[in-house]
């Protein structure tokens, strides 16, 4: 019997209990096996591939050379992993395309390359989403998915099964495991001095790979000398309130990486608190750091974001609780309301509201009207006041603009060709066009004699 397709691709391995964890079959399990290949064995007068399917295994019998039955068993579900995390340290998890790829019909021999798309969909077993310390990123169906974050000191020695469900966007074919994270306490949780540095020219997924995030605490312990440094937690700057880069010069959104160490900052990591680099910052000038040369060939640090955080000379604030018996005090006993109630006369309430305000209004409707109707000045007072030149003149003009509308009137001018009909309107024959020399345009002159 050949070795399972999950075994060749480097995944847990139920036959041999290698990789990367261990799958018993129970004997349930076993039996339906031996079942199915006794089934597939009485299939002796077909040709060809037989398949048999399960729930959660596919069982292939193939003519093989010399007319021997070959058996092959595929998974379709991958085995659950255990991973041991520490609290307080940065925990990432790749979820490998290449691992999910053998799970997915048709299966590839070996030496076949298959580049279906594929995303993953996790969350914590028995909610919709994660932990809230757990983040997930995958940035294209043709990349791996990551699972990072830094778990916290509440979860520890408590199990946290996560459900990892692959999805095939070619074939809707899924495949599902269990990734089991049992967080461990650190020895010396948390680390009391931590720093954060804001890396410009990088993405999250990128500073998430091991050899980028490895270089970068090479630099910073060589900056800080510390006996033990640690990665604590890496998050997007969008996270943060970023705003998604423009896809030109090859920019990026940038990311926060927080480290932790046992001894106190260095030198070089307390110049950006002299007050010239604040003042620098706040004028939106670069700071002048020393060691920014050891960063500077892979990381391009922003040095007026980092922050410094002292865990030991921070005050606590906690307050004690101070819990009570849980009884109010005695209040005497509850005395309601008594049933009957007194009659109100609302009467002078409706003078006040109604009354007075309509007597204001009826006074100063007519001081208005006494104002419009009877305090005219009328035509003759005008007359009075205005000179008899000015009057002389605007009697003259209305006199001239009359005389003119009342010549305007009188005068008789032809109709426009256009404007004059064309058919008869009561036998509706053509009617000749009329000869322009023979209608008289005027019979009047345009002005009167001046008398």
């Amino acid at each position: 019997m050949q070795l399972p397709r999950w075994c060749e691709l480097g995944d847990p391995c139920a036959w041999t209990g290698q990789g990367r964890g261990t799958r018993r079959m129970s004997p349930a399990t076993t039996g339906t096996f031996l079942l199915t290949a006794f089934l597939l064995s009485c299939a002796g007068g077909i040709n060809g591939t037989v398949n048999w399917k399960t729930n959660s295994f596919i069982i292939s019998r193939k003519m093989a050379a010399g007319k021997k039955d070959v058996y092959t068993i595929f998974s379709k579900v991958h085995s659950d992993r255990d991973v041991y995390p520490s609290a307080g340290v940065l925990f990432v998890h790749v979820l490998e395309r290449e691992s999910f790829k053998g799970e997915f019909p048709p299966y590839p021999k070996p030496g076949e390359i298959s580049n279906d798309p594929i995303t993953f969909n996790t969350n914590l077993m028995g909610y919709p989403d994660r932990p809230g310390w757990l983040r997930y990123i995958q940035r294209t169906p043709y990349s791996d998915g990551v699972l990072y974050g830094s778990p916290t000191a509440e979860s520890v020695g408590k199990p946290t099964i996560i459900e990892i469900t692959a999805y095939n966007r070619r074939t809707f074919e899924t495949a599902r495991h269990n990734l089991i994270i049992n967080i461990m306490s650190a020895e010396d949780f948390p680390l009391p001095y931590q720093a954060e540095f804001f890396i410009k020219n990088m993405n999250v997924e990128e500073m998430l790979a091991s050899e980028v995030l490895g270089d970068f605490l090479g630099a910073v312990k060589n900056v800080w000398q510390p006996e033990r440094l640690n990665a604590i937690n890496i998050t997007s700057a969008l996270d943060r309130g970023g705003r998604v880069p423009l896809p030109i010069n090859d920019m990026k959104e940038g990311v926060y990486v927080m480290v932790g160490a046992d001894v106190p900052f260095s030198s070089c990591l307390r110049e950006v608190e002299n007050p010239q680099n604040q003042l620098r910052c706040s004028q939106e000038m670069e700071p002048v750091i020393t060691c920014d040369k050891k960063f500077r060939t892979q990381f391009y640090i922003d040095w007026c974001k980092i922050s410094l955080v002292d865990k030991t000379k921070q005050v606590s604030t906690y307050q004690e609780v101070i819990r009570g018996e849980g009884i109010l005090p005695d209040g005497g006993e509850y005395k309601p309301p008594s049933d009957s109630l007194k009659s109100r006369d609302y009467y002078t309430d409706f003078l006040i509201t109604l009354a007075v305000p309509s007597a204001v209004a009826l006074v100063l409707f007519l001081i208005l009207a006494y104002i419009m109707c009877c305090r005219r000045e009328g035509v003759e007072k005008r007359n009075m006041q205005t000179p008899d030149i000015q009057l002389v003149h605007h009697s003259a003009i209305q006199k001239s603009t009359k005389e003119l509308r009342d010549m305007s009137k009188n005068r008789e001018i032809a109709w426009p060709l256009s404007t004059l009909p064309v058919f008869h309107p009561v036998t509706g024959e053509l009617i000749p066009p009329l000869n322009a020399d023979n209608y008289e345009s005027t019979n009047m002159p345009l002005m009167q004699t001046q008398q």
